[in-house]
């Protein structure tokens, strides 16, 4: 699993020896050498800088396409959700229920900066504009 989340020679490291992405992808190596069916990610990428969160995104998408598990995350992130995600879901905050399902019909791998991919942005970003022309 470590080859798999790009940690080859890191296999005697300490966990303080390791980077931030490092960890995250170690804690993701754990989760998958049980190799479940589903794996849930809560915020696994919210405490990293940038470059490194963008970097992980698409070794994300990756082990997606190459151990084909279902992946559900859990992120703030709207920007990450479409980049990640087939559907994304958006829960009202109280009750934790489903506001609005909005489905990611893009072809990976997906352009940010693409018509489609704003498109998507613009929509789910109107849920929480709360009429401030967002």
């Amino acid at each position: 699993q470590l080859q798999l989340v790009g940690l080859t020679g890191f296999e005697r490291a300490y966990p303080y020896q390791l980077s931030g992405g490092m960890s995250q992808r170690a804690a993701i190596a754990r989760a998958l050498a049980s190799q479940p069916k589903i794996l849930l990610l809560d915020e696994p990428l919210g405490s990293l800088d940038a470059l490194t969160r963008l970097h992980l995104q698409g070794e994300l998408q990756r082990l997606w396409r190459v151990e084909g598990v279902t992946m559900i995350l859990v992120t703030h992130d709207i920007e990450e959700a479409i980049y990640l995600g087939q559907e994304v879901l958006v829960l009202d905050a109280r009750p934790g229920r489903i506001k609005r399902r909005v489905e990611v019909d893009l072809p990976f791998p997906r352009e940010r900066g693409g018509a489609g991919f704003q498109r998507i942005k613009r929509e789910l970003l109107s849920e929480f504009s709360l009429g401030a022309g967002i």
